[in-house]
Order: structure tokens, then sequence, then C-alpha cells
């Protein structure tokens, strides 16, 4: 009887590669997971630290250095991360030599309430607290502002952060008892008058063709109040 030996190889050849991967899982199931290793996405600016990230991940996993792989439960710790209100987003995961991972990315401020509270409204439109570990130079926010209720400050917010001259510009956005925007910009005596939110972007346009002409004849100091809130023109109070 003729042997196959080429079959017996083959054999021979599956059965290693079964051990191998077996044995490599086994090993890799029971390795231990060091020091998280954190790295923030985007934002240079720290609001949140690695100490911070790491007092969470231990929290929630009662210490996650030296702790098995099979025992930790990666959707639970992104879970944990996102309830902070200063990440947007959070992906943990852990890599071949055990090394546990987590990629954050911080929530963006666009403008700083300061009133009987202060914290930031995000690039969501929604609540982020401020940061003992850094403070961003975003305009301010004032008058009668309610944290559940933050439409109108974001939209204005917003259109701020995404136009150079008004990101240049303006300083303040106040809302009034009646829900009336006004800004207040860089070196100017003036407060003008947005109203309401409705046909933004025209007033927007007009405020400029009024600081470009009025910064050109030297005559932006002639005036307390710029009045947006009508259709196609602008009012303005002089001193």
């Amino acid at each position: 009887m003729r042997v196959n030996w080429n079959f017996i190889k083959m054999v021979l050849l599956f059965s290693i590669v079964v051990f191998l991967f077996a044995f490599a899982s086994v090993r890799n199931t029971t390795r231990q997971v060091s020091q998280p290793n954190i790295k923030f996405i985007g934002e240079n600016n720290l609001f949140i630290t690695n100490q911070t990230v790491s007092k969470l991940l231990i929290q929630k996993q009662q210490g996650v250095k030296n702790v098995l792989k099979e025992t930790l439960d990666l959707n639970e710790l992104e879970v944990s991360l996102k309830s902070n209100p200063m990440i947007k987003s959070a992906e943990v995961y852990v890599s071949v030599n055990g090394t546990l991972n987590a990629e954050i990315e911080q929530k963006t401020p666009i403008a700083r309430v300061s009133t009987n509270a202060s914290y930031y409204v995000d690039d969501q439109g929604a609540f982020m607290p401020l940061s003992g570990n850094y403070s961003a130079r975003v305009p301010l926010v004032t008058g009668n502002i309610e944290k559940n209720n933050l439409k109108n400050i974001y939209q204005v917010a917003k259109k701020v952060g995404e136009d150079e001259f008004l990101k240049k510009n303006v300083i303040e956005i106040h809302q009034s008892d009646k829900r009336e925007i006004f800004l207040r910009l860089r070196r100017c005596n003036f407060v003008v008058k947005l109203g309401t939110t409705e046909f933004l972007d025209k007033k927007i346009n007009n405020l400029k063709v009024f600081y470009k002409k009025n910064l050109k004849e030297k005559t932006l100091d002639r005036y307390s109040k710029v009045n947006l809130q009508f259709d196609n023109q602008v009012v303005c109070t002089k001193i």
C-alpha cells in the first residue's frame, strides 16, 4: 500500500496551525491589560485631562490595570466616557500586546454663558461645563438664558463661529427677557440689535455693509445703537 505523504503533511500542517491559533487565543484572552493609553483627537487644548479619563475607566472597571482582557466590557467603558459632559465621542479597544487604548474627542465650545450660572454652549447646541484645565476664547453670553432652551443663542453663536467678520469682532451675545438678541462688537461703543434670529444672514450682511462704510469714514463712534431688526434697512441711533 502506497503512503500518501502529501496528505499526511497537509494534515500535520493543519494540526499545527489549529494548535497555534488555539494557543494564541487562550494566551490573548488571559493576557492582562496594561495602563490605559489615552489619545485626544482634534482639539489640542485639553478641557479634560488624561488623569480624568483614566479615573473614569478605573471607576467603571474597578481598575483596568492588570485586569484580564476577557473581563473587560469595552462598550461599557465607552458609555462611561461618553457620559462625561466634556466628551463628544470615545472609542475604547485593546491592542494585541494588551494595551488598553481610549481615543477621545472633546466637545467644542462656541459660546460661554455668564449669568447666575456659568457654562459653555457646544457646537451641537448643548450644555458643556467649564474646565479648570483650559478656558476657551469664545463670545460671552449674558441676559435671560435657560440651560434647556439654548436654540437662539446656539444659532447666533454658530453663525459667529463660521463668519470671519463676526468671529473677529463679536465679543458678547445678549438675550433680553423678550428673547431679543443683541451683539456687542470689539472696540465699538454701540450695541447691535438683531431682534429675532429670523433672516439672520440678511441682518449680518446689513451689519457688515454698515460697519465697513463707517469704518472707512471713521464714524463708528458716533452711534449708540444699530438696529437690524427691520427688513432691508439699518436704523442707527446717534450718541
